[in-house]
């Protein structure tokens, strides 16, 4: 358990460490609680949760007896009191979504591509979707702590500018974080797709035990975010989590690098359409067709049933193999692919991790779906504005010098 210091110096640590513990708690938590929870002492703590509530980030919610003495007052999270914007630029659809302090989304939408697709006119249609749905939601601008945006790597970390994600060529050199902040007045984080997820599934686990772990990420491609003591690792670029060439299969399909049976194209959607036999999907969405395949797959034909349980073995193996590197407690699957094939793909998965001889785990990984959900990547970039102004982390201890 984490617990704070009453140090003047750490107050601002302090004040996000005591929100993190009222968020994580939504019956409510009283100030004796509070204390034993954070070992703060009484002043401190009422300094802390009197900030907070005079910044509106938390309420009093009503009393509760508990043994002899007055009651003790509840202090509670006010979701409503701040929000964030997440954007996901994707091969398929970008998304954009707002959510609240509890990570609760209020606004979806989708973000219609525009005609030309020069670099402003692509930041202009974001900056577009982010004033229209903040507008649509009904909240007060100056509540909205800014926009974090999603998207398929490799892309340059201080700068905020996507270099060339091989799935997005129309944005390719764009500085997203300048671009987009200049047209929507907004402040903007740019973050790997992969990263975005795991800092949205740490927000929403409310019992705090996601520390390490790993989040596979599956969509138009595939990669991990990772988290080590309950933070997001990033790498010496913020590219971490690129899986896609780790071989899972030696006799699979042929990838681009030279080399066969890398994870991201044999669990590619268009190459599990094409093993399947089914005819090419129509242009930049197969959606549908991942419909079709899962649905024949349940009726109990043979080739789409084989593919699928084939698509779940080859993931199976390049969790192992990540997890034999970094050792984690808990793998958590999702993106919008795994969304339509996780019904069929969930088990086969979890049992091949259980059972491959090639893992050196010597206790048992946990294997779950996201709680997130298709959203995943659009609601983890929003995540990413809460995460950064609230998230109680050493690191807001460190001095700058």
């Amino acid at each position: 358990m984490r617990t704070g210091s009453n140090l003047p110096a750490v107050g601002e640590y302090n004040q996000a460490l005591v929100l993190d513990h009222i968020r994580r708690s939504p019956e409510g938590l009283s100030r004796v609680e509070l204390s034993a929870r954070t070992g703060l002492s009484a002043q401190t703590l009422s300094n802390v949760t009197r900030r907070l509530a005079d910044e509106g980030l938390i309420v009093e919610a009503g009393k509760v007896i508990s043994g002899p003495g007055k009651p003790r007052t509840l202090l509670k999270l006010e979701p409503r009191s701040r929000f964030a914007v997440g954007v996901h630029l994707d091969p398929v659809v970008d998304t954009v979504v707002v959510v609240d302090m509890a990570g609760e989304v209020i606004a979806h939408d989708e973000i219609a591509r525009p005609a030309v697709s020069t670099p402003a006119g692509l930041v202009d249609a974001v900056g577009a979707a982010v004033d229209a749905i903040v507008e649509r939601a009904g909240i007060p601008r100056e509540l909205v702590l800014g926009v974090g945006v999603a998207a398929p790597g490799p892309f340059d970390a201080r700068g905020g500018r996507l270099l060339d994600p091989p799935l997005l060529p129309e944005w390719h050199n764009v500085n997203v974080r300048e671009d987009l902040g200049a047209v929507t007045g907004l402040p903007v984080i740019v973050e790997k797709d992969v990263t975005a997820a795991m800092v949205g599934e740490m927000w929403f686990d409310r019992s705090d035990a996601l520390g390490d772990a790993m989040f596979l990420y599956y969509g138009a491609g595939v990669g991990v975010g990772l988290a080590i003591a309950g933070a997001p690792v990033r790498g010496r670029t913020g590219n971490a989590g690129g899986i896609a060439h780790v071989i899972v299969d030696p006799d699979g399909p042929p990838c681009a690098c030279g080399a066969r049976g890398c994870l991201g194209v044999s669990i590619e959607p268009r190459v599990l359409l094409a093993e399947a036999g089914y005819a090419p999907a129509a242009a930049g969405d197969t959606r549908p067709d991942l419909d079709r395949l899962v649905r024949d797959a349940r009726e109990g034909e043979e080739v789409p049933a084989a593919v699928l349980r084939r698509a779940g073995e080859r993931i199976a193996r390049a969790l192992v193999v990540t997890n034999n590197l970094i050792d984690v407690d808990e793998v958590v699957l999702g993106g919008p692919v795994w969304e339509r094939l996780a019904g069929v793909l969930g088990d086969v998965v979890a049992e091949r991790v259980a059972v491959d001889t090639a893992s050196t785990a010597t206790r048992e990984i946990v294997v779950r779906r996201s709680r997130v959900g298709t959203d995943v990547a659009a609601v983890g970039a929003a995540c990413l504005m809460l995460d950064g102004a609230f998230a109680a982390r050493p690191t807001r201890m460190m001095i700058a010098l």
